[in-house]
């Protein structure tokens, strides 16, 4: 074999295992990277429920914070990769896993920008504003509504201390990374005439851009020319120390 067929076949091996990790990485976690593009952007998944501290019976469709959380370390780390994508179409689901998820999505150099398509109910807010610029199409929705938890729990004012700090939490996050003010969005929590069994709201793709929630109306291509936009106008993350 010749020098040139050697590095033929190289590259044949390369390209077949790219396409091999690809498609594991598609399948486990939902996550795709586009490599013949504009620019290097990383595609990452948020749906069904997010599923933190207890595994959630097989049938139900998840997202598990200890894929997601490993992965955008790589993602930040990464130069070849420009940017993030993060599609939303969820449930909602643990709060600390997903308040988790949104604070590291928070703390990225990396361009970030989030997409709401379906819904973005419950711990799903916080993870829709995490990103530089939030994006929600019209057909979307939004639930709103104040920190519950299923099952037997101790009925002691120590228990509603601990709800009530975890919803501050989730409160002080949201009007931190969107435009919503906190009486706002604490009035839209508590809405008693909404739901039909349930305190909260449900605000549409619109709305949440009225109210300051969600940044702008748009679909995919706009989220996508919004992180182009954010990566031509950025700088390098972690460049190398001089010499």
């Amino acid at each position: 074999m010749t020098d040139s067929e050697k590095k033929k076949d190289e590259k044949d091996q390369t390209e077949t295992q790219r396409a091999a990790d690809q498609a594991e990485l598609a399948e486990q976690n939902g996550q795709v990277v586009a490599h013949n593009a504009k620019h290097l952007i990383h595609c990452l998944t948020v749906i069904g429920e997010v599923e933190g501290h207890y595994v959630l019976p097989e049938r139900t469709k998840t997202t598990k914070y200890e894929h997601i959380i490993p992965a955008l370390v790589a993602i930040e780390q990464d130069r070849s990769i420009e940017g993030l994508l993060i599609i939303l179409n969820t449930v909602g689901g643990d709060v600390e896993a997903g308040l988790a998820i949104a604070e590291l999505l928070a703390g990225m150099k990396t361009p970030t920008v989030s997409l709401v398509v379906g819904g973005g109910h419950s711990i799903g807010v916080p993870l829709a504003v995490s990103a530089k610029r939030s994006f929600i199409v019209p057909s979307a929705t939004m639930t709103i509504h104040p920190v519950r938890m299923n099952g037997m729990i101790v009925g002691v004012p120590q228990t509603l201390s601990y709800f009530k700090k975890m919803q501050d939490r989730i409160v002080n996050f949201v009007t931190a990374n969107s435009g919503i003010s906190e009486q706002q969005f604490r009035a839209l929590m508590m809405e008693t005439e909404e739901l039909v069994m349930d305190v909260g709201t449900v605000v549409d793709g619109e709305r949440a851009v009225e109210l300051g929630l969600i940044d702008s109306l748009g679909g995919l291509s706009d989220a996508v020319a919004c992180l182009y936009g954010l990566i031509e106008a950025g700088e390098e993350r972690y460049p190398d120390d001089p010499a």
